[in-house]
């Protein structure tokens, strides 16, 4: 029995966020797309011929797993973060917490939201990127695998982010100061092979380097870092980041006061 309300909790909560984005799917699907393509026509077309090939592909197959990643990083985390503090704000989260469901539920269904619109996103950037360039699927299981955990990592940290935030404000200092720098510093745009050694040492204490990498790997069958590291960073991440917003949500950081 309570197997099966655990599932129907999950459920509803996995629905609910589901039918937010999607009611307002020219705000959170349409922008991601249009602002891909400005990157594929800037940085592939008119820049990438200049800069010619990296890593024995062109430019713009080089930037495009790097592309389609940021996109995934920056809607899973923003998804979360605004819909959980819309919760708190409005004192519906309350509800939840008293209610006779396990913490993991409520964070597995909001993270879930997350991940959807993430994955949403990430085929309707692959879908674009076509118009551009020939896209390659060197491992298809590395790309789904590389895909998911990401998704499931920044929606876990954009909870985080939204049990510490008291303001709506709060919600993007962290992707203004924080998520962007790492995304541009993370070999989006270029290869870790190109900085200097000293350079490349410190790039790799940026887990983003991973994330990007391992879905790189999965579509051109390179990286600069081992795969196995870059699949294992991510899983360690994962773990860390749930059991921490798990402690917060039963010890009721941030939302009692």
């Amino acid at each position: 029995m309570h197997k099966q309300n655990n599932w129907v909790a999950l459920n509803t909560i996995w629905i609910k966020e589901c039918t937010r984005f999607l009611r307002i799917w020219i705000q959170t699907l349409v922008p991601p797309a249009i602002t891909m393509s400005l990157y594929f026509v800037i940085f592939g077309n008119l820049i990438g011929d200049r800069i010619g090939q990296m890593g024995g592909f062109t430019y713009i197959e080089f930037i495009v797993p790097g592309l389609i990643m940021m996109s995934v990083i920056t809607n899973s985390y923003s998804n979360v973060s605004s819909s959980f503090f819309s919760a708190k704000f409005q004192r519906n989260i309350e509800e939840m917490m008293v209610a006779p469901v396990p913490t993991w539920v409520i964070i597995a269904g909001f993270v879930g939201g997350g991940v959807a619109r993430a994955m949403l996103i990430g085929i309707i950037v692959t879908l674009v990127s076509l118009f551009f360039v020939n896209v390659q699927f060197h491992h298809i299981g590395v790309i789904v695998l590389t895909v998911l955990l990401t998704s499931i990592l920044f929606a876990t940290a954009g909870l985080i982010n939204a049990i510490f935030a008291k303001s709506f404000d709060d919600i993007s200092v962290v992707p203004t100061f924080v998520l962007t720098p790492l995304t541009y510093l993370g070999g989006v745009f270029y290869s870790l092979s190109l900085l200097p050694e000293f350079w490349q040492i410190v790039s790799k204490a940026n887990p983003i380097v991973y994330m990007v990498n391992g879905f790189r790997y999965g579509f051109l069958g390179v990286s600069d870092v081992d795969i196995a590291v870059s699949l294992s960073v991510l899983v360690v991440f994962n773990i860390v980041l749930f059991t921490l917003a798990t402690y917060l949500l039963k010890t009721g950081r941030g939302i009692r006061s």
